[in-house]
């Protein structure tokens, strides 16, 4: 049976859903990648390595189920940037209730979000209280990939500020759809000068609002010269069996041990 949930008629997933079944919605975004990826980069990604993860959660005995992904999402801070379609932070929120509305009204109460976008992280994991409070739904944030900012890790030569369309974005993307990347185009854009800066920075203490032309025109943050398409399936490898191992653990997840009925 296809772990599509939207490949299913409305009684057959009543049908199949259960209280600890868990549903996955990756979050995407259409937004500015530099010059030599497509806007579609974390929506391709997430949806992928979602995908993927799900189905091998599933072989693995876990009753885990994939809805298509979210794609226009907060991306302000590629506003400037032509192609860019993002929504407001309000409406974002909204839609994200929304879609925790809808999972509360079958019986599933486990809904995870699967994000391909740094942009949206903090916002989701508001929403994954509002959702807990007002739906009584158990609710988890997971990324595709950490990114750089907020605890990943970088790769190649990027001084730990492969934020936004560098080495690991690239490589991705050169596993995934190769036909969409034209490396002819890729430059290094590294602020090595944020290097001097002990507590503030990407991944140090003290965080900063910025938007992706605060770096230079390019849009891009990190090294996509240092990509490669084997660094990609490595790296996509690796993703999808975290996020599998990860809904083993969403799936059985407990808040209190002695309350297995749960709230709500």
């Amino acid at each position: 049976m296809t772990r599509n949930l939207a490949e299913l008629s409305g009684p057959a997933a009543g049908a199949v859903l259960a209280r600890d079944s868990v549903i996955v919605v990756p979050t995407g975004a259409i937004e500015h990648h530099g010059p030599h990826l497509p806007l579609a980069t974390d929506l391709i990604v997430a949806d992928a390595v979602a995908r993927s993860a799900v189905e091998r959660a599933h072989a693995r005995g876990v009753d885990v189920w994939h809805l298509p992904p979210l794609a226009y999402t907060k991306s302000d801070e590629h506003h400037w940037a032509p192609g860019t379609v993002w929504l407001s932070w309000e409406t974002m929120m909204a839609t994200v209730v929304d879609i925790g509305r809808s999972v509360a009204s079958t019986p599933c109460r486990r809904l995870a979000f699967f994000n391909g976008h740094g942009g949206n992280s903090a916002l989701l994991q508001v929403a994954c209280r509002e959702l807990r409070r007002r739906f009584g739904l158990q609710t988890f944030l997971l990324h595709a990939s950490m990114p750089a900012d907020q605890g990943g890790v970088s790769v190649g030569d990027e001084l730990g500020m492969g934020v936004h369309g560098g080495a690991k974005e690239s490589s991705l993307m050169l596993h995934l759809r190769p036909d969409l990347v034209d490396m002819s185009l890729a430059e290094r854009s590294v602020p090595e000068h944020l290097t001097e800066y002990h507590y503030v920075g990407f991944g140090k203490p003290v965080s900063f609002g910025w938007l992706s032309d605060d770096f230079g025109s390019l849009g891009v943050i990190g090294d996509p010269t240092a990509a490669s398409a084997e660094a990609g399936a490595a790296l996509f490898e690796g993703a999808v069996e975290s996020a599998t191992a990860a809904l083993a653990e969403v799936a059985v997840f407990r808040p209190n041990v002695r309350d297995e009925a749960l709230r709500g």
